[in-house]
């Protein structure tokens, strides 16, 4: 299915100036068009789904310190809040804790869920546990690679950012996999 992803502007490649006006095209995992939007919507628009965002789409952000971030802290389960906190445990506080590797594996989800939230579309291993090494793997972001610039073609892996900076929205190999509420 054709998605036709309609922001402010679009930012082709990091470091590049953002490009107002333009929007992308989706086909499956692959991005199928950059361009104007009036122009993607002449061409694509009675086959495509329409998403209209109110932010920049970018590449989105590579997370060199991946394997640090999710096997050197433990990020607690909401039911564990009154307890723990909200925010990664890590040092003492990490090694008080009874870690299994269900419970690494729960850690890395949720901890993949706050990166995907950040518009973290790839990340750097290893990973050596296996649970989190499995939910790497099953989050779309297993695979070592910097964000690509934006072109047909191209993996569709990007982020919308809005214009205060924050996500609202991640999307990799063509599935939307965070969206802000």
């Amino acid at each position: 299915m054709l998605t036709l992803h309609r922001v402010r502007a679009v930012q082709p490649a990091a470091g590049a100036e953002p490009v107002p006006g333009h929007a992308v095209v989706v086909d499956g995992d692959r991005l199928a068009a950059v361009g104007p939007y009036e122009d993607l919507l002449a061409a694509y628009g009675a086959r495509a789904r329409i998403r209209e965002w109110d932010g920049t789409l970018t590449p989105g952000r590579h997370e060199p310190d991946g394997a640090a971030l999710l096997e050197a802290a433990y990020h607690p389960d909401p039911r564990e809040a009154g307890d723990l906190g909200t925010a990664p445990l890590t040092g003492a506080a990490l090694a008080a804790l009874a870690m299994t590797e269900t419970r690494w594996g729960a850690s890395a989800r949720r901890g993949l869920q706050r990166l995907l939230a950040c518009g973290t579309t790839s990340l750097t291993g290893p990973f050596t546990r296996p649970a989190v090494r499995t939910a790497v793997h099953r989050s779309g972001l297993g695979a070592p690679r910097p964000p690509a610039p934006l072109a047909p073609g191209a993996p569709a892996d990007f982020a919308i950012f809005a214009p205060d900076g924050t996500c609202l929205a991640t999307v990799l190999a063509g599935r939307l996999v965070h969206r802000r509420r």
